[in-house]
């Protein structure tokens, strides 16, 4: 049996990513506190910005985990503000690390001691893993972080069989999207691209699906943005 763990998968990425490990036969569980809507996925309800949420969900999950031959682990979930480094007080970007940071962290300690050779372990990023703009703090802050965590994971899991990457999304078609981008910058935000469009969830669910089973790329950083236009 095999099993996708994923969080967040209750829209935009995360759901699709779901939707396409179904189809490819993995028994999917999705933690996050908005319901996926698929039929054949697993819901478990938990709030991954609380400190002891693996206590909570631990005994709903331990048995599928014991069972399944390959395991993939998925930090899809993000929290995402509008902050700058010079206004941002340290509650508020504590609670962007909680989730960003610390809750990945959490579930590999968990889930780690149930992988066997063949699984993995797969971050999805963003362009600003890599770089900075204004007004996302410590959301640049939180994905350089998991582009370390990512690659620290690699070294230490060197010789198991258990291979990680970072998938670093350009700007995709999601509800974060368009909750952070006013509707009338949405033409340059495309524009950005060398195929002057948006990237569909879909199209980073299934290049989640092929690194899942793609050691070759252990320890990768994948910039998937359609190839971002640099003015």
């Amino acid at each position: 049996m095999k099993c996708l763990i994923i969080t967040g998968a209750s829209a935009g990425i995360g759901l699709h990513t779901a939707e396409v490990f179904a189809k490819a036969g993995y028994q999917v569980i999705n933690l996050s506190r908005r319901r996926c809507p698929l039929d054949n996925v697993t819901h478990i309800n938990c709030d991954l910005a609380e400190p002891g949420f693996i206590e909570h969900i631990s005994p709903q999950i331990s048995n599928t985990l014991q069972n399944a031959e390959q395991i993939v682990l998925v930090h899809n979930a993000a929290r995402m503000a509008n902050d700058s480094a010079v206004e941002t007080p340290s509650n508020d970007f504590r609670n962007v690390l909680e989730v960003n940071v610390v809750a990945p962290n959490t579930l590999n300690y968990f889930v780690i001691p149930f992988m066997n050779p063949g699984s993995s372990i797969l971050y999805v990023g963003s362009t600003l893993a890599e770089k900075a703009v204004p007004g996302s703090f410590s959301y640049v802050t939180s994905k350089h972080a998991m582009l370390g965590m990512m690659r620290a994971t690699c070294q230490d899991l060197a010789g198991r069989g258990i291979h990680t990457a970072c998938i670093c999304p350009g700007f995709t078609d999601t509800e974060m999207l368009r909750a952070h981008v006013p509707a009338e910058a949405m033409e340059q935000v495309q524009a950005m691209s060398a195929y002057n469009r948006l990237v569909h969830p879909d199209e980073i669910a299934q290049t989640l699906l092929w690194a899942a089973t793609s050691p070759v790329i252990n320890g990768t950083v994948m910039h998937a943005n359609l190839g971002q236009v640099e003015r």
